[in-house]
């Protein structure tokens, strides 16, 4: 079938010919001709108007101006001037002459010459230029907009004088206002047409400054997208590796600046360049080139952690103008044991100091182990949740708020050793920027399976503080004397190898190198305030104290209840009618219950519970026969609550043998005569000067003192200028002193580091690095991440 033609012509714009071509081409063209000739006659007519228009209103424009100036020149020469006023009717006058006239003429020759320019642009504009290609029109209005503001403008102004003419109110002296309004209205126009101007040429401005910022900012973005870090090369890793070697190869007669030459040739070797990542702070010493290397390879990786674990050899500057204490401890409440509480109080009363802050480092076990430690089956789902019941129960205690921080490292918890072992290196959670000072609470403790960074590499000064008598607990063990002849060597290995100090808190731990004996403890102010209230009560009718004696401890034998019962055994006919109340809770809380019913001694024996609870109050006398503690706190608690202790002539007690309340036996006789003496008599009230020997803030005191931290603070601010940088080592010639501490360190890092050695001497397994439920718990990298291969 043959295709009909359409009806109804189209004509494709901007293209050559449309549908219909052929025999429709002069119907179509007539078409366009007859709708242009149409649309150009209504755009003539709207000139015509809009010019008619333009006509009126300036007729009326010239009509109010010449009334004006007729109105200017009668009040002129009929009316003089006020007095005050001499010379501004002229004024008034010439600003019309040489203001006015000359603004109208110009807008009206701008109209004229505008309304041709007009007229020829829309009818060039809307001619045809070809069959089926009509051109745009593009008309500036802005002219004609600018004479219409303007005629308007004026035409208001005539409008307000008419209005004031027309209704009577040009009066003698009022002919005057009607200028001030025009010249008012004119400054007016001046001022906005002058502020548009400015604007727009602002905004154009701003525009132009905010596209080429755009563009600059998509270049730059394009080009660090396109930019890849390039992996680190062989040069590279080998550099790093000597670097991170130089302790050892120092131990073989390599001195550092050989180390550091060779670490600078290869990093000339590298084609790498630092303004890969422009991010990076670029310093200008050249020893940090690979440091920023290594970090913009990390960073590319994804990899970010807080403390670089690529630190360098040498020491860097302190981040501020404070100094940084770390307490660095092995237990955390609710585990309610000395390492856990005075590490606790230690933190508080050194924070309140103005020239230093603290950060105090506790383990983080897992629920696993949390199940098996904590008492009451208490656990913590987070760190962040310990922490908050760790600040809770310190507040209840202290009478003043705490101003430091608590952070977690991971640890897990030994059955047969009844301690939680630190896993992987403790000092990589303390950054560097903060690893100015640290405080090793029970040093041989946390460095037996230590394998890390070297304390006192990474630290400016560290203080170890022995809380336990390790080599009194393992005699007691299955081959006690071997295993505490081999702890006993590898104390005093690790103790000289991490620690500038050592502090023991009585003479009975084991004489460690660089050790000195002082009580650095103190007591909960709970117990001091105790003690005061019962010394207010002495004078009422109620006596202070109507209970007899008690003891209180962890339930297990080597706590003192070996000893107990060998005394209250051996002379139960001497103490007839004595009874004594028990408290504690533990692993040989059966045996220890099931031996004294057996020899039929009068102990009542009760669950654990805090010393300060309101029942334990009355109680008068405190025995404590253990002979296994460095120095019992709950012997110091019970003097600041004003009871007597009977207590051991041991070393562990020496501190206590000043008070007078403190009642010693060295014979079991002599325990006798203690009890029946403090039985029959009341004690005595605690001096000031007593109290506050036994209080935290003379703890603090003697701590300062003892460790050389008051030292070190007042070094620092002898010398404000210098003090800041950390030491280096590589400054000055080692001794043989320095010599060998490093090779100590060095071995211990070689054993600790071999899984089958950590086995061999009773290391948990998988401790050499922190497990898979640590780093869920904790938010840790994988320790694969956290030491790549390369590293040393």
């Amino acid at each position: 079938m043959e295709a009909r033609a359409s009806p109804r012509p189209s004509v494709s714009i901007g293209g050559g010919g449309g549908f219909g071509a052929g025999r429709g081409d002069g119907s179509a063209f007539s078409f366009l001709s007859k709708g242009w000739r149409e649309v150009r006659d209504s755009a003539t007519a709207d000139l015509r108007l809009m010019r008619a228009r333009a006509d009126s209103l300036r007729t009326l424009a010239d009509r109010e101006l010449e009334h004006l100036l007729a109105s200017a020149s009668t009040a002129l020469t009929s009316a003089p001037p006020p007095p005050l006023a001499a010379g501004a009717p002229i004024a008034e006058f010439e600003f019309v002459r040489t203001r006015i006239q000359p603004k109208i003429s110009e807008l009206r020759r701008r109209y004229v010459s505008q309304e041709r320019e007009l007229g020829r642009r829309v009818l060039e504009g809307w001619a045809p230029r070809g069959a089926g290609k009509p051109a745009r029109a593009r008309v500036d209005l802005s002219g004609i907009t600018a004479i219409r503001n303007a005629i308007v403008s004026e035409v208001d102004g005539g409008e307000r004088w008419r209005r004031v003419v027309w209704n009577g109110e040009a009066e003698e002296g009022k002919e005057w206002e009607v200028l001030r309004i025009i010249r008012d209205g004119i400054k007016e126009f001046e001022r906005r047409s002058q502020t548009k101007e400015i604007f727009e040429g602002l905004r154009s401005t701003g525009e132009l400054v905010e596209k080429f910022k755009s563009s600059l900012k998509s270049f730059n973005m394009e080009s660090q997208g396109s930019k890849e870090i390039q992996p680190l090369d062989l040069p590279e890793i080998l550099a790093n590796l000597v670097r991170q070697s130089e302790p050892f190869l120092d131990q073989l007669g390599v001195r550092r600046d050989q180390c550091d030459k060779l670490v600078e040739a290869l990093c000339r070797k590298q084609n790498h360049s630092l303004s890969e990542n422009t991010s990076l702070p670029v310093n200008d010493k050249s020893s940090d080139e690979l440091d920023l290397r290594i970090a913009s390879v990390l960073q590319s990786s994804g990899y970010h952690a807080d403390d670089g674990f690529w630190s360098e050899p040498t020491k860097s500057e302190v981040s501020d103008d404070k100094r940084h204490v770390a307490i660095v401890t092995t237990a955390s409440l609710p585990w309610m044991t000395g390492t856990a509480v005075n590490p606790l109080f230690r933190a508080a009363y050194l924070a309140k100091g103005t020239r230093q802050d603290v950060t105090l480092v506790v383990p983080w076990l897992c629920k696993s182990d949390q199940e098996l430690v904590y008492p009451n089956s208490m656990t913590f789902s987070s760190p962040e949740e310990q922490e908050t019941y760790i600040r809770s129960w310190l507040e209840e205690r202290l009478g003043f708020e705490s101003n430091f921080k608590i952070s977690f490292y991971p640890g897990k918890f030994s059955k047969e050793r009844r301690s939680i072992i630190p896993a992987g290196d403790t000092s990589q959670f303390i950054p560097s920027r903060e690893a100015d000072i640290a405080i090793l609470e029970e040093p041989e403790h946390l460095n037996w399976y230590h394998h890390g960074k070297r304390w006192t590499d990474k630290f400016n000064h560290v203080v170890g503080v022995v809380h336990t008598n390790y080599l009194e607990y393992i005699k007691r063990e299955k081959n006690g004397a071997l295993q505490a002849f081999l702890v006993k060597h590898i104390n005093n290995w690790v103790t000289r190898a991490y620690c500038d100090k050592v502090l023991r808190l009585s003479a009975a731990t084991q004489d460690l190198p660089k050790s000195i004996v002082c009580n650095v403890h103190g007591v909960n102010p709970k117990f001091l305030k105790i003690g005061e209230e019962i010394t207010a009560n002495r004078g009422s009718w109620e006596p202070p104290f109507s209970k007899g004696a008690y003891f209180l401890g962890k339930m297990v034998w080597a706590k003192g209840y070996r000893e107990l019962i060998d005394l209250m055994a051996k002379h139960k006919s001497d103490l007839e009618g004595f009874k004594l109340d028990v408290y504690g809770s533990g692993e040989d809380s059966q045996e220890v219950q099931s031996t004294a019913r057996r020899l039929d001694l009068s102990l009542n024996f009760f669950k654990g519970r805090d010393h300060a609870d309101n029942s334990l109050h009355g109680y008068k006398v405190f025995i404590n026969p253990s002979i296994s503690d460095v120095l019992c706190t709950a012997t110091a608690e019970a003097l600041a609550m004003g009871k007597f202790v009977i207590c051991a002539e041991h070393p562990s007690n020496e501190f206590f043998m000043s008070f007078p309340n403190c009642l010693t036996y060295k014979t079991s006789e002599e325990f006798v005569a203690r009890v029946k003496e403090a039985m029959d008599r009341e004690p005595q009230p605690l001096t000031p000067e007593q109290r506050y020997n036994l209080s935290w803030e003379a703890a603090t005191e003697r701590f300062m003192e003892y460790s050389d931290l008051d030292k070190v603070l007042n070094n620092e601010a002898a010398q404000p200028g210098q003090g800041r940088k950390r030491k280096n080592k590589r400054t000055s010639q080692p001794n043989l002193s320095d010599i060998m501490d490093g090779g100590l360190a060095l071995a211990h890092r070689c054993l600790t580091g071999n899984e089958v050695l950590r086995l061999a001497t009773g290391a948990i397994p998988g401790t050499r690095d922190y497990d898979k439920q640590h780093c869920v718990d904790m938010g840790l990298l994988p320790p694969q991440v956290q030491h790549p291969v390369y590293g040393w």
